[in-house]
């Protein structure tokens, strides 16, 4: 990087490909919670994040770490970086091996580190995937560093709260706080291993919710095109019937009202 770093206009332009990295990334990662999600199975992504490092952030990293300016593009590591969110301990590892499936066609995976079981002396835990992704940008094809962090909804809480208090305390957090945030730490590692031993019976939950949500919009949808189709009056009807069987938690009666919609959809379409 050997632009001036007073210049806003060259750094817009060096973040560029890092903030369409995110993008990419994040589309990418979410098309895989929808493709399980589209055919009501459990999916062990819960929702993804990203965000690229502001040049505030950058400069102060680069000082504290001695890059260079004009090594930051291949030493820094976390300039784009995406947070994927899992339910379960489980499912760490599922997203891992989906990501390590991908090496050497969409990126290149450059290394690894566990910190689940090889935590941080603080009690960080998290799975980093340090990623080389291509990016065809407006200014040509660029390859820049990626950083996926990948950890269960309890292990962001605690690392949330932790980002918050060393930002408060720049760093060097007073001994008392510490030592309740490393308890907090056994205590959300104590958590995910005990939703870890229902494991079945939330997956089984979550693919029923998801089963039941499709029908509905599918149930909303058709309901839609009748009235479209112009008969208001069957619309409204089976609308009635709808709102009284609604029932997230059972799926039995919406099956039964779907094929009873379906069954009105031909003749219509006929008319």
């Amino acid at each position: 990087m050997k632009q001036n770093i007073h210049d806003v206009r060259e750094w817009d332009r060096f973040l560029i490909p890092y903030t369409q990295t995110v993008e990419e990334l994040k589309i990418k990662f979410k098309s895989i919670r929808n493709g399980y999600r589209e055919v009501s199975e459990y999916s062990p992504i819960e929702f993804i994040t990203g965000r690229v490092k502001k040049v505030s952030s950058i400069l102060e990293k680069s000082k504290r770490h001695d890059i260079p300016f004009d090594q930051i593009k291949d030493q820094m590591e976390d300039i784009a970086g995406i947070r994927i969110m899992c339910q379960l301990l489980d499912d760490i590892y599922t997203v891992v091996e989906h990501i390590r499936e991908r090496d050497g066609h969409d990126f290149e995976i450059v290394y690894e580190k566990d910190y689940i079981h090889d935590y941080k002396d603080s009690g960080y835990r998290s799975y980093h995937m340090v990623i080389r992704y291509p990016v065809q940008t407006a200014f040509g094809l660029e390859k820049v560093l990626a950083e996926i962090q990948i950890r269960t909804l309890a292990m962001n809480f605690w690392a949330t709260i932790e980002h918050s208090l060393n930002y408060k305390y720049r760093q060097n957090i007073p001994d008392s706080i510490r030592q309740r945030l490393q308890q907090a730490a056994i205590a959300v590692w104590s958590l995910d291993n005990e939703m870890l031993q229902i494991k079945d019976e939330i997956m089984q939950a979550q693919a029923m919710f998801e089963a039941n949500s499709n029908i509905i919009r599918s149930i909303t949808e058709q309901l839609q095109l009748i009235k479209t189709l112009g008969d208001a009056g069957t619309a409204a009807r089976l609308q009635a019937k709808f709102e009284q069987i609604l029932d997230l938690s059972s799926n039995e009666q919406l099956e039964v009202l779907l094929e009873e919609i379906q069954s009105h959809i031909p003749s219509i379409e006929e008319i």
